[in-house]
């Protein structure tokens, strides 16, 4: 506002300002180019803007996007946490350097066993966590038990887990421990 006038910004480019819907239109021949110019960098910025997250989530670690690789990110047995490859290098040279054995880069624990992860995992079933819940299901699923992968994988859906749909989906579509 100056002087008591509104002044209306142009809609698609947000560069120029009128006074009025007349000045607007004796003025849009000489403004044309440098709007469609805008509004085509406008665009691009909208399309080629980077996601704020994933549905995996960050890094905790890091605090940037996980890769939709799966095989770019480790699955932590002592916390039940993903996080990145890098992450876990970086936290593996360290231990090197420090000659001590290797520590859980979120929770700070010894890396635990086989046998402990399993136990961890099963303390992580049992607190209702969609991740240990959907690592189950799988467990289930690759020893042949396809009612219970689907009850898992089905506990672990409807808290929200991305993986535990897509697992649902493979045991419908090949009628393993439901109806085709």
């Amino acid at each position: 506002e100056v002087d008591e006038v509104k002044l209306m910004e142009c809609a698609a480019c947000d560069l120029v300002r009128y006074c009025s819907d007349k000045c607007q239109k004796n003025y849009k021949s000489q403004h044309e180019e440098a709007c469609k110019k805008r509004m085509a960098e406008l665009h691009d910025e909208l399309l080629f803007k980077q996601p704020e997250s994933r549905h995996d989530g960050d890094c905790p670690i890091c605090m940037l996007p996980l890769q939709l690789d799966p095989k770019k990110s480790t699955m932590k047995g002592c916390c039940s946490k993903l996080i990145c490859n890098g992450c876990d290098h970086a936290n593996n040279i360290r231990g090197w350097e420090e000659r001590r054995d290797p520590l859980c880069p979120f929770c700070r624990q010894p890396v635990p066993t086989e046998k402990e992860c399993n136990k961890n995992r099963m303390k992580r079933v049992e607190a209702n966590d969609p991740v240990a819940l959907c690592q189950k299901g799988f467990e289930q699923y690759r020893k042949g038990d396809y009612c219970s992968a689907f009850n898992y994988h089905s506990r672990a859906a409807e808290l929200g887990d991305m993986e535990a749909h897509c697992w649902l989906s493979h045991l419908y579509h090949n009628g393993h421990g439901v109806e085709k």
